[in-house]
């Protein structure tokens, strides 16, 4: 990983604070799939301004956790996909899922 950051010794704090925010968590669901364009994310994560999300962008690339492939052509042309490290949060997210859809059948205000 090509991360700067210390790793706390606590294995759940160290998976949060690589994916601990609701953004980067997005990102990582957008991109579970399917590759996508910089304009693409923009459209899929619904409220995330442009600004923010270059920066979770580059750090999630830092971290590893996802790739950016630049193409040579004008207009230039960004595309973003999962590394193997990245994939490797699916089971995560998919329980985030399992549970979310349950709180939300169970918790109807």
């Amino acid at each position: 990983m090509g991360t700067n950051k210390k790793m706390p010794e606590c294995p759940v704090e160290a998976t949060l604070l690589l994916i601990g925010n609701k953004w980067k968590v997005l990102i990582l669901r957008d991109l579970m799939n399917e590759t996508m364009r910089f304009n693409e994310l923009m459209r899929s994560v619904t409220g995330i301004t442009q600004k923010v999300l270059t920066s979770q962008l580059r750090d999630m690339e830092k971290d590893g956790l996802l790739s950016r492939k630049i193409y040579p052509v004008i207009p230039p042309k960004v595309e973003y996909s999962l590394t193997n490290t990245g994939r490797s949060l699916k089971p995560i997210l998919d329980t985030l899922a399992t549970w979310g859809e349950e709180f939300k059948q169970n918790n109807i205000v």
